[in-house]
């Protein structure tokens, strides 16, 4: 009988570990395990790790903690083996083993690679915490007592809604201290009249209090809409394991996971109606995203007017001065240029960007499950992250220093013909436009020509011509 070759040793520090495809080195010192090991080799493709999505590996750690004490509460789950499971996830939620989630965030396998990546990091501290070798799946192993009664596709998506319930709550705040810092600039503002425009054209008077109080309210509505979403998120599909038939899963695990995972996280979450259902759809994704292009539209819009309103200083619009941040040309002395809003307008264009990502990752699922929540997931969190940091930026190095150049408005006002309009309701449109066109080529004041020619006595012309009267604000 021949004998057969031995296995050759494993590599100087790292650990053998097998799986149905063979076997391979892990490195010792690593939680991971080997389908974290091959999902490295198959995927270098952003240079962004599970790791850097903070949300999503809480999300991530949350959902074992609550799959492990409800194992645990079914007499699934040894004692001793949940609590280990139970301390290693909670370790992971605080952020302790983030560097051990190394997979790329944009993968193939519907999530497969980043829910083993937390099965075997998980597995393996609650090993560590129990006395024994990282890498001795005897005593407790990644699939069958971490991922017991789950299945990627119902792990995935849940960490995926509550790291979007997390990281929109925290928008959410940031964005609300962008519109407060808006309404103290209307405050401000308040009693400084100029001319309004349409198609960049001159329009009729305004205060620039109105100007700023509508920036305001424009992202006011965004924040409400963004507030509503949040409900839609707390649905989850746990239980369903592989299709949304709960095969794997005992009967009473869906409620007894959902309860806890609500516990764990503080999060009011409910089970989905047809885990079928639940388990294919990924319609939610593209409301998120929509919502965010919407916010972040608005926002650039607003960047746009702040851009214009600023422009100059002596050749442009030149009625508002915007914080100077940094030095703007390396070739021109003195240029100042409106950065924080030019960046800001970048993150929307990246966000609208990925919500057409988005958009097709939703509509290129297949059957009972979608394979592109990786892409889904990736891009959600990226615009949220992003958007956070453009409100931040934009109200603490633009908006809290935006002033009012008070001698070119009031100026312009006194040159202005907008001021015709207020006086149409009494002396006739056709006579207004008159007036307007008489002021333009002449280059003579619209009150004055009012006067000269008697078409109202100077008390009422005076009133109609209030600045208050003409900008809505008597």
């Amino acid at each position: 009988m021949t004998d057969q070759p031995s296995a050759p040793a494993p590599i100087p520090g790292s650990r053998r570990e097998h799986d149905s495809l063979g076997d391979a080195d892990v490195p010792e010192a690593s939680y991971w395990g080997i389908s974290t090991l091959r999902a490295v080799d198959n995927f270098p493709v952003s240079g962004r790790t599970i790791g850097t999505l903070r949300s999503l590996v809480w999300g991530l750690g949350a959902v074992k903690c609550a799959a492990a004490r409800a194992n645990e509460g079914l007499g699934l789950l040894d004692p001793g083996k949940s609590a280990a499971i139970q301390q290693a996830s909670l370790e992971v939620m605080d952020g302790l083993l983030d560097e051990q989630f190394v997979v790329d965030t944009i993968q193939g396998g519907a999530g497969t690679s980043t829910n083993m990546n937390a099965n075997e990091v998980i597995a393996n501290r609650a090993l560590e915490l129990m006395g024994h070798a990282r890498g001795a799946y005897a005593a407790l192993h990644p699939i069958d007592d971490v991922n017991r009664s789950q299945s990627t596709n119902d792990v995935y998506p849940t960490a995926i809604k509550i790291a979007l319930q997390r990281e929109i709550s925290e928008f959410c705040a940031e964005h609300g201290r962008l519109i407060r810092a808006f309404d103290a600039k209307a405050a401000e503002f308040a009693g400084i009249i100029k001319v309004g425009r349409t198609q960049l054209q001159d329009a009729v008077p305004m205060s620039m209090g109105q100007e700023f109080g509508a920036f305001a309210e424009t992202l006011r509505e965004d924040g409400n809409r963004l507030l509503e979403l949040l409900p839609h998120l707390r649905e989850s599909n746990l239980g369903a394991t592989a299709i949304g038939t709960g095969i794997t899963a005992p009967p009473a695990y869906r409620a007894a996971v959902i309860s806890e995972l609500s516990s764990v996280t503080g999060l009011e979450l409910i089970s989905a109606t047809n885990l079928v259902e639940a388990t294919s759809d990924t319609g939610v994704f593209m409301l998120v995203s929509g919502v965010l292009k919407r916010a972040a539209v608005k926002l650039s819009k607003i960047c746009n007017d702040l851009r214009l309103l600023s422009s100059g200083p002596q050749t442009g619009f030149a009625e508002i001065f915007l914080p100077a941040v940094q030095a703007g040309s390396s070739i021109m002395p003195g240029k100042v240029n409106p950065v924080i809003p030019e960046m800001v307008n970048q993150v929307a264009f990246r966000v609208i960007g990925a919500d057409a990502t988005v958009t097709m990752a939703v509509e290129a699922g297949q059957l009972q499950l979608n394979a592109f929540e990786p892409v889904i997931a990736d891009s959600l969190l990226e615009s949220i992250a992003w958007l956070t940091v453009a409100c931040r930026q934009l109200r603490t190095h633009c908006v809290d220093g935006i002033t009012a150049n008070t001698q070119v408005l009031q100026q312009r006002m006194l040159d202005s013909i907008s001021v015709v309009t207020g006086l149409a309701p009494l002396i006739g449109y056709a006579a207004a436009a008159e007036l307007a066109k008489e002021a333009l080529a002449s280059h003579r004041g619209i009150a004055e020509l009012v006067l000269e020619r008697g078409l109202l006595d100077p008390q009422r012309m005076e009133s109609a011509l209030s600045a208050k009267s003409l900008a809505g604000l008597d």
